[in-house]
């Protein structure tokens, strides 16, 4: 694969934003390295834009007519290499040099097809999607490698998705923009993928076993009332009651089923653990409830928001995606060129890396990180000046679960060229 051009563009009138992207994108397929002919286009707009997203797609497919098929999102904010759009309006389009037997675009009303062979997903969905985590799970066992990448859709108005393929146009509201339900690429086994989650809260107590659950309330932690092991943690008392639920309202809980897997090497979670809300207190029967079902068994921690440890772990997994990439023997001149790009260099053929997609939750982008697009210039610092697109997300998508406060980044890499 060669690599991704993208581009993207603020603007308050569609029109002037995408003619911008337009620009940066046949600017790129003329360059050397860049893909000229890409098929498959990924396109995320701030909800700024969303009433006009039917539109933006078709104008967008009629600017751009070699590409077959498209896919994307709405978002509160938009990320790309190095940037971050927030409330503001705004559009980020890539378009994926995959080879067209090696994907198909995928939707509610037109789902890949049976004898396709199917290695992982890039996934889009509605937050207000009914069982939208038994769907995400089940999408997830139709995968080879039973990993998808992804996120829900957020905005303060439409939440719509795009979803377009060549090969379905004759099927009923092939349009392009739908709402509500999954959709998204599927690929083929051919497509190099290298993926990580990183977390953004750090434990605050130690993990506990669930000893008695009943739907989403826990009543027991390791035999012990529940709330009181949540109070004891958090050093606050009822008869306090105003300062115990100010102190609970800025705690979460760490939900993992492997015990012994929580906390990582940043002090931030595995991706093996959840992290969810506490929706509930039941002082009669010692409850505490989280948003979401638990089982007996279960392993929780409970945890709070934390902006250094979310900047380590992400600085971690962009680590890891180097080293895995990265070549361990150069020639001489390679090894000389390489050791010289930095942050700011044009992205260099030895870290193997064709584009790149990144979901981040709502409550992270730049504030979060300690500056506006704080977060995307950590990327940027650690992977280079790689293609990248993506947007902020009301729940993050990784392998078969529904993930928060967590990013997750995504690359397409060349090494299987």
């Amino acid at each position: 694969m060669s690599l991704f051009p993208y581009g993207h563009a603020t603007h308050p009138q569609w029109p002037m934003a995408a003619g911008l992207v337009l620009a940066q994108l046949r600017a790129q397929m003329t360059l050397s390295g860049y893909a000229s002919a890409p098929r498959l286009g990924l396109l995320y707009i701030t909800d700024h834009y969303a009433p006009q997203a039917q539109a933006i797609l078709d104008h967008l497919r009629q600017e751009l007519p070699q590409v077959q098929d498209w896919s994307g999102t709405v978002g509160l904010g938009i990320a790309v290499n190095n940037a971050e759009y927030f409330d503001e309006p705004a559009m980020a389009l890539m378009l994926c040099d995959v080879p067209a037997n090696q994907y198909r675009v995928f939707s509610g009303v037109a789902p890949w097809p049976s004898d396709f062979q199917v290695q992982a997903a890039l996934v889009h969905a509605g937050g207000q999607t009914p069982d939208i985590t038994e769907l995400i799970a089940e999408l997830a066992e139709r995968t080879a490698s039973a990993y998808l990448f992804g996120g829900l859709a957020s905005s303060r108005q439409h939440t719509v998705q795009f979803a377009q393929s060549h090969l379905t146009q004759s099927v009923a509201n092939q349009r392009g923009v739908f709402q509500g339900g999954l959709s998204g690429v599927a690929f083929g086994p051919q497509v190099a993928l290298v993926s990580r989650v990183t977390q953004g809260c750090r434990p605050i107590s130690a993990e506990r076993v669930v000893t008695e659950a009943e739907g989403h309330v826990m009543y027991q932690l390791d035999g012990q009332p529940a709330l009181q092991v949540l109070l004891d943690d958090l050093k606050v008392s009822l008869a306090k009651p105003q300062h115990a639920l100010q102190a609970v309202r800025s705690t979460l809980a760490g939900i993992s089923s492997a015990v012994g897997a929580g906390v990582g090497k940043t002090g931030s979670f595995g991706e093996d653990v959840v992290v969810r809300h506490i929706v509930g207190l039941d002082p009669a029967r010692q409850g505490v409830a989280i948003a979401d079902h638990l089982k007996v068994g279960e392993k929780i921690t409970f945890c709070q928001r934390n902006a250094q440890a979310a900047k380590a772990d992400l600085m971690r997994i962009c680590a890891e995606i180097r080293e895995a990439l990265e070549p361990e023997m150069l020639s001489l001149d390679m090894a000389h060129d390489f050791a010289a790009s930095d942050a700011q260099a044009a992205p260099h053929p030895a870290r193997r890396m064709a584009g790149a997609v990144y979901v981040s939750c709502t409550g992270r982008g730049g504030p979060h990180f300690g500056g506006p697009s704080a977060e995307m210039q950590i990327i940027r610092h650690a992977l280079g000046d790689v293609p990248l697109v993506g947007f902020f997300a009301g729940g993050e998508i990784a392998r078969n679960r529904l993930y928060g406060y967590t990013g997750v980044l995504t690359v397409f890499t060349t090494q299987g060229d």
